[in-house]
This record gives structure tokens, C-alpha cells and sequence, in this order.
């Protein structure tokens, strides 16, 4: 009986699982109050990448991304601000670089420059970085970068996961049966 109840388990938690990791997450729209960048490295050199230059707070820009980024088990994640160089590009300024995940199905990391609140440049030296695009002047850059796995990948990386877990239970319950029968 329990067995047949964990094998319909499965079946229903496999059907879900599968609707969720073959259902496409909605295009992100641009940052509004913003201007999207055309420099060098904010758009096609670095796939899936764009920048904004904007004068929203890092509490804006993030309640901007939650709510245009949802799923029913996004997690957010907060990075030390040197990641951004490994995830992004290698000469990224950074004050702050977070992560909103969508397990086995897409990330998308937001790395956040404030010229003003930079902690690599000393305060009174902060004015070089100032951030003007366009002629006018911004507090911050965003810089946003998604990773998307194709279907089959998404498809692979759950069940193989999903089969890793249900092993290390069967093998774990047979070690306990073991132990009551010496």
C-alpha cells in the first residue's frame, strides 16, 4: 500500500515537474525610468546581457526584477559584488550582485553599480566614476545577464537529480534494515 501511494506520488510530482520545467518564463521588459545602454559589452558581445543606466534604488531595481521574474519556487540569492566578474564580464564595476533562480530552469543575475556607494574607490575619489551616458548624469548601472538551459538539458539535469535522491533514500533505508537485523 505505501508503496503504491509513493508510486503515485511520484507520477503526480513528476507531471507538475514536467509543466513547470517545459513552460517558458515571460520575456524581462526593459527597467523602466531607465535608458538602455548601447555600449560595448552591454549588448551582443556577451549573450544574454543588457545594461541600464538609471537612477532607481537597489530596493526599486530588485522589486522591478521580482516581480517580472516569478515562479513559484524563485529563490533569491545575494553575491559578494567581486562574482560579477566571473558571471558577467571580467572588468564589471559592482556594488552589489544578486541572483533570482528558478531551480533546474533559468537565473538571472542583476549586478548593481553606484557610482556614489562604490567600496573599491575611496570617497573622495568616487566623482571619476561618475556614470554619464547620454550627456546625463545616473546614481547606478544595471547590468543584467539570464542563463536559460535548453528543454532537454533542464529535463536531464532534474530527473538525473530527482534519481540521485530516491537512491540515497533506498540505499539509506537498506543500511537501517540492516543494522535492526544485526
Amino acid at each position: 500500500m505505501i508503496k503504491k501511494a509513493f508510486i503515485i506520488f511520484l507520477v503526480i510530482f513528476n507531471l507538475v515537474a514536467l509543466v513547470y520545467l517545459i513552460t517558458p518564463t515571460p520575456k524581462i521588459p526593459d527597467l523602466y525610468n531607465s535608458l538602455k545602454s548601447n555600449e560595448p559589452g552591454d549588448t551582443i558581445q556577451i549573450p544574454n546581457v543588457s545594461a541600464y543606466y538609471t537612477n532607481l534604488t537597489r530596493t526599486e531595481v530588485m522589486n522591478f526584477y521580482k516581480a517580472n521574474f516569478d515562479g513559484p519556487f524563485r529563490i533569491r540569492l545575494n553575491y559578494p559584488p567581486e562574482k560579477s566578474k566571473e558571471i558577467i564580464k571580467d572588468t564589471i564595476q559592482s556594488y552589489y550582485f544578486e541572483e533570482y533562480n528558478l531551480p533546474f530552469k533559468e537565473s538571472l543575475y542583476i549586478n548593481g553599480f553606484e557610482w556614489e556607494n562604490d567600496v573599491f574607490t575611496k570617497p573622495e575619489k568616487r566623482v571619476k566614476n561618475k556614470l554619464i551616458y547620454e550627456g546625463k548624469t545616473y546614481k547606478a548601472k544595471i547590468t543584467i545577464r539570464t542563463f536559460t538551459p535548453s528543454i532537454p538539458k533542464r529535463l536531464a539535469s532534474f530527473f538525473a537529480t530527482e534519481t540521485a535522491i530516491i537512491s540515497i533514500i533506498l540505499i539509506y533505508k537498506s543500511f537501517l534494515k540492516k543494522d535492526k537485523n544485526a
